[in-house]
């Protein structure tokens, strides 16, 4: 609303029947034309939360990594290397490459309904949403869906050697489940498929990591880049606990510079959390804050965080290990759900979880202080019915791990 300053008027019993818009009014301040500096962003974060997201490195995306070195050697990148950080210059040049504007809306040929105003108000009408729906989509097809292949993949710490020459393909649209004892790799493998493995100072790698025949390391390549196409999901859920439900979903578009007008963030927000299975038990409520909810419900909303900015394969680390048989059960078929869209490679301890959720299995093993190493992958029934190593039968039938 804006305001006016008016002088005091004299009572002398006659009102003024001049309005405030009356050009002749010389007892009227107007104000001149009002610009936001950033009409997209202003309703996200407010000054408590943007200071969190500054901090925060929860999922490893900082400002000065947007890079990568120039040249690293094909064997053994070192992590000091990875965590270089770049000039001033470079990083406001990167910045400017990384965002992202969606497709301009275009009116779609026919509206469709949504199920609630996000925001309390007039402005998420139906057709707006459908216009933002047809311009998330940038009016295409869908993407075919991707395939992750690691190449003979060796990771150190410091002269700790963790992993030996790990190659295995994660197929396109499957669920590709990582099982083996604590301490042989799994969780560090998971980590190098985008890029969170250099995060660790010592950490060192050899090997490649291809998305649809694109190696991931490639010095060409952006860390940003890997963690919008390959997102990941904890162990443990770390929801923006000053934030709402609602920031806590589009806080991914802040951290990767896409910009989204206020009906794209609407639908963004209500297509993330139903293809989590969150939706209908918070649309009523997307302003309480995150960390109110349940331990199931916060592991679906950081689900729900890695969609909005439209991985193509989603990565998960024992993301039900927490929680209790029921919510356990939503993620399984929350999973379920999201393969018709993406990649998933999970790792668990629950073998039957795995044979539940997964197409595919890959046993990974260090015995006697030696490096972890696959012993044996593939399709998952053959895996826990037929296993050719004995080892993998003695593992999947509980005789030890």
């Amino acid at each position: 609303m804006i305001s006016s300053l008016e002088s005091p008027q004299p009572d002398d019993g006659a009102a003024d029947e001049r309005t405030l818009d009356d050009p002749e009014r010389t007892d009227v301040v107007h104000p001149g034309p009002q610009t936001d500096p950033d009409p997209y962003m202003t309703d996200v974060l407010d000054a408590d939360e943007a200071r969190i997201l500054a901090e925060l490195e929860l999922d490893g995306v900082t400002a000065d990594m947007a890079g990568a070195p120039a040249a690293l050697p094909r064997s053994r990148r070192s992590g000091r290397l990875f965590a270089r950080s770049s000039s001033a210059p470079a990083q406001a040049a990167a910045a400017d490459a990384h965002t992202a504007v969606f497709a301009p809306v275009v009116e779609p040929a026919q509206a469709s309904t949504s199920a609630v105003s996000l925001l309390g108000g007039a402005s998420a009408t139906a057709e707006r949403l459908a216009a933002a729906e047809h311009a998330l989509a940038g009016g295409r097809q869908r993407a075919p869906l991707s395939e992750l292949d690691a190449r003979s993949i060796s990771a150190w710490f410091g002269d700790h050697q963790v992993l030996l020459d790990v190659s295995l393909t994660m197929p396109a649209g499957q669920v590709t489940a990582l099982i083996g004892p604590s301490g042989c790799g799994k969780s560090t493998f998971l980590r190098i498929l985008n890029r969170m493995h250099e995060l660790v100072p010592s950490a060192s790698l050899a090997g490649e990591v291809l998305l649809d025949g694109d190696d991931i390391y490639d010095a060409g390549h952006r860390l940003i880049d890997a963690r919008k196409h390959i997102g990941m999901v904890f162990q443990k859920p770390n929801p923006f606990p000053a934030m709402s439900i609602y920031d806590n979903v589009i806080a991914g578009l802040k951290l990767t510079g896409v910009r989204a007008s206020r009906d794209e963030k609407d639908h963004l927000v209500e297509t993330s959390l139903a293809s989590a299975g969150l939706w209908k038990e918070v649309k009523d409520r997307l302003r309480a804050p995150g960390g109110g909810l349940s331990g199931g419900q916060q592991q679906r909303l950081c689900i729900a965080r890695s969609l909005a900015i439209k991985p193509r394969v989603l990565l998960m680390d024992e993301p039900c290990s927490a929680l209790d048989p029921t919510s356990t059960r939503v993620i399984e078929e929350t999973m379920g759900e999201l393969q018709k869209e993406l990649t998933i490679v999970i790792v668990t301890h629950n073998m039957q979880q795995a044979q539940r959720v997964s197409q595919q299995c890959a046993f990974f093993l260090a015995s006697q202080g030696q490096p972890g190493h696959i012993v044996e992958h593939g399709d998952t029934d053959a895996m826990f019915d037929s296993p050719i190593d004995p080892r993998t039968y003695d593992y999947v039938n509980g005789r030890f791990g």
